[in-house]
């Protein structure tokens, strides 16, 4: 549900942008306000279906949004820690897959809020006994439901969502409001029904194509508030070639434009929304279709400004573009002002999930080092560095300046562990989910240019630690095909399950895929090219198969993949260092050596051992440092 706004004289309406066939919590009573007790009935196929057909005990994980809360995100009162199971937060089974939870003796009393404090919205995450199943809104947000303030208030209870629909289909609206009120129901700005009662209904035909505008007013007492919600109706899909060039994601045209395309065999209809069209799909922004391809260009946007944006697929899905160069996170909210100025803020209420973000005329970053030679592999003096813990500031800017006190060192190159945006933001990286954005815990893409600029003025390379042997659960790749807790058997780049359960980490990538090895390729290609790195060192190559085992023995279609791999980097940049994190036989690592790929020997036990004299079982063995 949504909220209702007060408005004694001019009405304003506000349409939600968050799609979906169903209402993932229903309530009794429809709308609820602090001083009341509460039933919620919780939908398990619904939202990301986490907890669908599960026969195990379900529990809440539930606090609520208040006038104190900073956004969304911002739980407060919450009933327990995660993971712990009380009476209290239990649900109880209804039906297959129906759960409900009491509320009482009043919302207020349930979760403590004292009475100076305003209630807006609880907030819900539904999970296993365990914890490893959980049952979120679409895109993995939390779930919400309004809070309603005493007085007159109304809303559209179904559907609760803004709808996409074929023609034909009849949608039944229901309305309800705090008391008896003269409720009016209009399609489009024409009134189609009234009635003097605490609830109003109706069934729509949408016959032809087209966008359309559904609202509910409730007046008593002189005081009017309303709701509303949007449906589109689709037309005769629209097929045209792509336009000559275009890759897939963001393509910036010369003017103040953009076109956007968004690979995804099988899916039926896409959508964008954004912060150019109010986060609503309408006949304007569904995409044309190409082959497996859907892309659309956008010319009325303005040159320098920051849109958010994301794909509506099939109606129900909503993510971010993979090959987007920035995300908007509701985890943004923990990043400085002082880390990233003027960070876009997170479109708090208009979507869920983490969004894409393009900027058309953009400017480029002009490199002062464009002659730079790194050092010669023998010569190599690498510093591996995590920029939060290294600086108690994590961000480009610090971290450029303190260059002179690593060359000072003897440091000619610095390998920075995984900056690609990675899921929540103090992490070692190795858990990633965008690989085309710089994670803005560490500061804007742009700084990151400057620190590798002038790291190349102090003759300095730049070393990447790239992970591409899995992605994580917020990567829109994943979340694209994936069903009951698995990616899809039809997921074009990843494993439904990994060949090496031994040495497995999130969700693997199919290297046999020539998906996966187009989009390897590409993200390679983009930070050689684009930072100017010199460079990576690519995490666990061993999982660079699909031969089941634990990747020990001798692999020719690893090898086969990983000199692939290593051709196209040389294509870009001949002498762009390639350095696996490999592990595997030394028949293999000796075959890769020769073809000009690095090996990370993990000597580091052996050295410390060397550094306290101690030989003793060969402790401080060498023999491994080079082939």
């Amino acid at each position: 549900m949504k909220p209702s706004f007060r408005l004694p004289v001019t009405l304003l309406f506000i349409l939600s942008p968050l799609l979906t066939s169903a209402q993932i919590i229903t309530s009794d009573p429809d709308l609820s306000t602090s001083g009341q007790a509460l039933t919620i009935y919780y939908d398990a196929t619904l939202g990301t279906a986490g907890l669908e057909d599960f026969t195990g005990d379900v529990y809440a994980h539930t606090g609520v949004i208040t006038d104190q809360s900073t956004d969304m995100g911002d739980w407060k009162y919450v009933k327990t820690a995660w993971g712990t199971n009380t009476a209290e937060t239990k649900l109880t089974l209804e039906s297959a897959n129906l759960y409900s939870l009491e509320i009482g003796p009043s919302i207020r009393e349930y979760y403590g809020v004292p009475a100076n404090e305003s209630i807006t919205h609880l907030a819900f995450v539904f999970r296993s006994a365990d914890s490893s199943k959980e049952g979120k809104d679409d895109g993995g947000s939390d779930i919400f439901v309004v809070v309603y303030e005493e007085g007159l208030s109304v809303a559209i209870i179904n559907p609760d969502r803004n709808s996409i629909v074929d023609p034909g289909t009849s949608l039944a609206f229901e309305a309800s409001a705090s008391q008896v009120a003269n409720l009016v129901l209009y399609l489009n700005n024409a009134e189609v029904k009234s009635t003097s009662a605490e609830s109003i209904s109706h069934s729509f035909l949408f016959a032809s194509s087209g966008d359309n505008w559904i609202r509910v007013t409730a007046e008593a007492e002189g005081e009017t508030v309303a709701d509303s919600v949007f449906v589109h109706v689709k037309g005769a899909e629209q097929s045209d070639p792509l336009p000559e060039g275009v890759v897939d994601g963001i393509n910036y045209l010369d003017g103040p434009g953009v076109t956007l395309v968004f690979y995804a065999p099988l899916k039926e209809d896409v959508f964008v929304i954004g912060d150019f069209n109010d986060w609503t799909p309408n006949s304007a922004s569904r995409m044309i279709r190409d082959g497996d391809r859907f892309w659309i260009t956008l010319n009325m946007l303005s040159s320098g400004e920051t849109y958010g944006y994301q794909y509506l697929v099939d109606g129900e899905l909503i993510i971010a573009d993979p090959y987007t160069e920035m995300t908007l996170d509701p985890n943004d909210k923990w990043i400085d002002e002082s880390t990233y100025p003027g960070l876009k803020p997170y479109p708090e209420g208009l979507t869920t999930g983490i969004t894409s973000v393009l900027q058309p005329g953009r400017g480029a970053y002009s490199w002062s080092y464009t002659e730079f030679m790194p050092p010669e592999k023998e010569s190599l003096v690498i510093y591996e560095l995590l920029v939060r813990d290294f600086l108690e500031a994590h961000d480009w800017s610090t971290l450029t300046d303190t260059l002179n006190y690593l060359a000072e060192l003897g440091i000619n190159a610095i390998e920075l562990m995984p900056i690609n945006e990675f899921e929540g933001n103090e992490s070692w990286g190795y858990n990633p989910s965008f690989y085309f954005a710089v994670d803005k815990y560490y500061g804007p893409a742009r700084d990151l240019k400057v620190f590798i600029d002038s790291c190349h003025g102090r003759d300095m390379a730049v070393i990447l630690d790239m992970v591409l042997n899995h992605s994580y659960g917020q990567s829109p790749q994943v979340q694209l095909y994936y069903e009951n807790g698995k990616v899809a058997a039809d997921n074009p780049w990843y494993n439904v399950d990994s060949p090496n359960p031994t040495y497995s980490w999130g969700y693997d990538f199919d290297h046999e895929s020539q998906d996966t090895k187009d989009f390897v390729d590409r993200v390679n290609a983009y930070w050689l090219d684009s930072f100017q790195v010199d460079g990576f060192r690519f995490d666990f190559t061993k999982g660079f198969t699909n031969t089941a085992g634990e990747g020990w023995n001798y692999d020719p279609s690893r090898i086969a993949n990983l000199k692939r791999m290593a051709d196209t980097i040389w294509s870009v940049n001949s002498e762009a260092y390639v350095i696996l994190e490999h592990l595997t036989a030394n028949t293999e690592e000796s075959v890769l050596s020769e073809y000009g790929i690095m090996l990370w020997g993990n000597m580091n036990s052996a050295y410390s051992e060397a550094t306290m004299g101690y030989h003793d079982s060969n402790k401080s063995d060498f023999s491994d440092i080079s082939y």
